[in-house]
């Protein structure tokens, strides 16, 4: 706790709590090493060093998703023509399962597969959906990047 305090600055825009949850059974397995070991904390302050690298590593990668999904709202939302395709496009910035087809699309708008299909190509023609690579008979689509 004295380590990540050491820099001074009041508020963290990372998470070491978070991180040393993430790896707690390598946390636990270095402290026990370096309590019943000799005075030698130099294992245990490479593990700290590494795990602090983690934290922010996994920090900028949020901070990544979060500009990612502004762009995306203010490149986008005004183009959305319904709640159905804001609902959708907001499961699919925040990691989908699986692929979206305009079955699923239906299911989870609550809509049928006319209404589920519209909305998909307005969103297509409009550059926001894209088809995903495959095709077939189950076509999905994914976002397409900006």
């Amino acid at each position: 706790m004295l380590l990540a305090r050491a820099d001074g600055i009041p508020q963290r825009f990372y998470s070491m709590s978070s991180q040393i949850r993430a790896e707690r059974k390598r946390y636990y397995g270095i402290l026990e090493k370096t309590q019943k070991g000799s005075l030698d904390i130099t294992k245990w302050l490479n593990w700290f060093l590494s795990c602090l690298q983690n934290a922010l590593d996994s920090s900028n990668s949020e901070l990544e998703k979060v500009i990612y999904k502004h762009k995306f709202w203010n490149k986008n939302s005004s183009k959305l023509q319904n709640k159905r395709q804001e609902l959708l496009l907001t499961k699919l910035l925040d990691g989908f399962d699986g692929t979206l087809t305009s079955s699923k699309w239906a299911k989870i708008a609550k809509c049928s597969a006319d209404t589920a299909l519209r909305d998909i190509q307005d969103l297509m023609s409009k550059g926001i959906l894209k088809k995903s690579e495959g095709g077939g008979r189950s076509t999905s689509y994914e976002i397409n990047e900006l």
